[in-house]
């Protein structure tokens, strides 16, 4: 996310040292917290990003234990690098005060690498497992095993005018000659979407790529491979860029950003979270009438788009004193009411396929149906303990898009990401 974030998907540049002080200074506070090791109540530290209704499931989970355990919210910082250096530093130091974590789908395997969370096994696995989507479940496994519970997921969308476009386009193909029609007759025209040298460009990347069948690492997650894929989708990314369609600003846009240049009327598409939809209807309700939604198109006709999807996973602490506690509270924030009422009040998407056939969440997801669709079908960014090296080499490799040479970007792509799977730090 940026500034605002788009719910389940925030901004992740290689972390840098000015976050890594502020993280420092967190630790000292933090670390004060109580587990409830003097004999009373045990205390479950739940550290997870900022949410502005969690604390009413938090209260809920609370009054379902009994007393057995109490949990306590503690927020993590508003950007994601932020969050992941407080992690990864009280982590390092074998923390005890900390117990259950909400991790970025992108960092659960390495996490699990590194040992700092434990596995989800037995009747805790099963229960996690059940009636979940197979694309969340995905981010939560290290070498096929269960670190995570998909707490909720996130994928874009295709938003589109109504009063410009009969139907949605199927491919970038035909939304770029779309764009260039309306350009020609005078109309709106532009395709908004992130290009800008940061996570997002490699989200925009990694669904291009899962669309045309590519893959950018081996399935084990070892090997850089960088297919046939991988190069039609840079050389699509590089013709979007000069296509004469993108914003000005494409080369340095992020989400939120393009949700306001997409309300202010000059273009005809974007690609973006479900967070522009309710942005959408309070800042221009007669706008908000024209738009609609999509699958993102594809690469090749008759082939579904696969999207990238985002979420969080809740993982326990390798070093949390009550972890029988923990993965039962766990349980409880990611169940099916609590995924509906985090989805309805909070706008993220559930990771459990029952809740979107809840009329409850009829009103507040009308895209639900689209975004089921594309969570069926779904890209997931490389799996592997390295991947915050990888997007930063793939981000800047990436940017920005219109200097794409396909061929030459793959191999040097190829060469980076082999070179980022070989490390063994932690903060890229």
């Amino acid at each position: 996310m940026t500034d605002p974030e788009a719910p389940g998907h925030r901004r992740r540049p290689g972390v840098r040292v000015g976050a890594a002080a502020a993280a420092l200074a967190l630790v000292a506070p933090l670390a004060a917290c109580g587990s409830g090791d003097d004999g009373g109540t045990p205390i479950i530290n739940l550290y997870y990003p900022p949410e502005q209704n969690l604390q009413q499931v938090v209260d809920d989970c609370n009054a379902q234990a009994g007393g057995r355990y109490t949990i306590a919210y503690r927020v993590l910082p508003r950007q994601a690098d932020d969050q992941r250096v407080q992690l990864v530093r009280r982590l390092a130091a074998e923390d005890s005060g900390m117990d259950v974590l909400g991790l970025d789908v992108t960092w659960t395997q390495e996490f699990a690498s590194a040992n700092w969370i434990r596995e989800w096994t037995g009747q805790d696995r099963a229960e996690v497992e059940q009636g979940t989507l197979a694309g969340p479940l995905d981010t939560a496994r290290y070498e096929n095993r269960l670190y995570g519970a998909p707490k909720n997921t996130n994928v874009q969308l295709l938003w589109y005018r109504t009063d410009l476009v009969a139907q949605p386009p199927a491919t970038w193909d035909e939304m770029i000659s779309a764009a260039q029609e309306l350009k020609r007759r005078g109309q709106p025209y532009q395709v908004l979407t992130m290009g800008a040298q940061y996570e997002g460009l490699v989200v925009l990347y990694n669904t291009l790529a899962a669309s045309a069948g590519g893959r950018i690492i081996s399935d084990d997650g070892r090997q850089a491979v960088m297919d046939e894929g991988t190069v039609k989708a840079l050389d699509l990314l590089k013709r979007f860029a000069t296509s004469g369609v993108t914003s000005p600003s494409f080369s340095n846009a992020t989400e939120d950003p393009v949700r306001l240049e997409f309300q202010s009327g000059g273009a005809a598409f974007q690609v973006n979270w479900p967070f522009v939809y309710p942005a959408l209807q309070e800042a221009d309700p007669a706008l908000a009438r024209k738009v609609r939604w999509a699958r993102v198109p594809g690469v090749d006709a008759g082939t579904p788009s696969k999207v990238t999807i985002g979420g969080i996973n809740l993982a326990v602490s390798a070093y949390s004193r009550h972890p029988a506690e923990s993965f039962e509270a766990a349980k409880c924030l990611r169940d099916a009411e609590h995924q509906k009422f985090s989805a309805v009040k909070d706008g993220v998407p559930p990771t459990i396929e029952k809740v979107y056939d809840d009329p409850e969440m009829d009103e507040a997801y009308p895209m639900k149906d689209t975004i089921l669709a594309e969570l069926k079908e779904p890209a997931v960014r490389p799996l592997s303990p390295a991947y915050q090296s990888i997007s930063t080499v793939m981000s800047a490799i990436l940017s920005p898009p219109s200097a794409i040479e396909p061929q030459r970007t793959a191999a040097e792509l190829r060469r980076a990401i082999a070179d980022a799977l070989e490390s063994k730090g932690v903060l890229p």
